[in-house]
């Protein structure tokens, strides 16, 4: 009854939220017939990205219509308008010969590692020192999904009051985030709702669970105008993150990719002028961040086709997970330019003349919990326990190592059976 009677609170901001969405959409209608159509030269160029990108636009659609809009028919704009806000951001000029494959940029040592024989993968480790749970969880929390028990609950509380602590160190201010979001800011922060290969949960209510709080965070300043002074404008979010992606892959497998975990996220409002410096920035901080968490990483500079559809460029950040013996992404940060601003309507008024123009935004990951518990936890290994790193033991009221946690009771599943006459 109480799930039911939340569920009532909660249908009247829902109802708001598509009304929001609704006029958001009659304000889309009402610009339309005056976008500018792409020249000749601008489709060649659009066309040249989305095949650099490996995307699948409809480019021939999108020269049709473009043909079909002299008479600057709404209808036809509309759809054209449509067409083109599916396409992916520009392309750093940079990256333009990288091919598929990202190059590296930088390795960093930080840690002498035991012989690989005698190290053990992290779902081994976990078992062993009884810390987490993932098996024959599916018939009632679902596929993907885990719990993680004890010490390592606690780590992973500390891993984000480690972050929260640096990432405020450098001026982001902390915002608490929905997780629910509507399906048009998703989209516009450059995430498909549909098709097959969507990585979005959709709620019956219209709604999305979201993938990032950079979308809540981006969506926060949504139709609003900033003044110049106020840039670089940064903030950060803990918050769960929604995937409908999964892996059969072998070295993906236990929480490497899961459905929800946890992350804390970084994200800048700023100026043109200002984005590429934001960006080395936020690239600076999740390079510090590891480094004194002592992980082996290295630094990547993504290639074209692994820029998603709004980053004008990104780095990965890649650590040694020596359990596995292989490279884990445990980190990104994105230049978005004007991608994310154009649709959700963020603008500035520049100081010197006060022309309105449109933001840019980057976006950052601070620490996705999983994965840099992996590192962690095999990095950092001894035959029957774990050392804590130095900079999370203050978080941990001191605690150095992690023994094996007291038994908890096993979780039974049990069938009810009507008995027959």
């Amino acid at each position: 009854m109480k799930l039911l009677t939340n569920v009532r609170r909660l249908r009247p901001l829902l109802a708001l939220r598509r009304q929001r969405s609704h006029d958001a959409k009659t304000a889309v209608e009402a610009e339309a017939p005056r976008q500018p159509v792409p020249t000749s030269a601008q489709l060649d160029e659009m066309e040249r990205n989305v095949v650099l990108r490996q995307h699948r636009n409809n480019m021939p659609l999108i020269r049709s219509l473009v043909k079909q809009v002299k008479d600057r028919d709404p209808d036809t704009l509309i759809k054209l308008r449509s067409e083109l806000e599916q396409l992916p951001n520009a392309t750093h000029p940079r990256l333009q010969d990288y091919g598929v494959e990202p190059r590296v940029l930088a390795q960093y040592v930080h840690r002498e590692l035991p012989p690989q024989a005698s190290l053990k993968e992290f779902s081994e480790l976990a078992r062993s020192l009884n810390l987490y749970r993932m098996d024959h969880l599916g018939n009632y929390t679902g596929h993907k999904s885990y719990y993680l028990t004890g010490q390592l609950a606690m780590l992973e509380q500390a891993v984000i009051q480690y972050a929260l602590q640096a990432v405020t160190g450098h001026g982001f201010k902390l915002i608490s985030v929905p997780d629910i979001l509507p399906r048009d800011v998703i989209e516009s922060c450059g995430m498909r709702t549909e098709g097959e290969r969507t990585q979005v949960y959709k709620l019956d209510t219209g709604e999305c669970l979201s993938g990032t709080s950079e979308m809540a965070l981006a969506g926060f300043f949504a139709g609003k105008e900033l003044l110049e002074e106020q840039l670089p404008l940064k903030v950060t979010a803990v918050s769960r993150c929604y995937r409908a992606e999964t892996s059969g892959l072998q070295e993906e497998k236990g929480i490497y990719r899961v459905h929800q975990f946890t992350k804390v996220e970084m994200f800048a409002i700023c100026s043109a002028e200002q984005s590429e410096a934001e960006l080395e920035e936020f690239k600076n901080i999740e390079l510090d961040l590891f480094r004194r968490l002592g992980l082996n990483f290295r630094l990547l500079d993504m290639p074209p086709c692994e820029l998603g559809a709004p980053a004008y460029q990104k780095y990965d950040i890649e650590a040694w997970m020596p359990g596995r013996q292989m490279w884990g992404e445990l980190s990104s940060c994105s230049n978005c330019t004007d991608y994310q601003a154009k649709r959700l309507g963020i603008r500035y008024r520049r100081s010197s003349n006060g022309q309105v123009l449109h933001a840019h935004t980057i976006n950052g990951t601070a620490t996705a919990i999983p994965r840099l518990l992996i590192a962690l936890m095999e990095c950092y290994q001894r035959s029957e326990s774990i050392d804590i790193p130095d900079v999370l033991r203050p978080f941990m009221d001191g605690q150095e190592v992690i023994t094996r946690n007291k038994r908890i009771p096993e979780t039974k599943l049990v069938k009810f059976i009507k008995a027959q006459n």
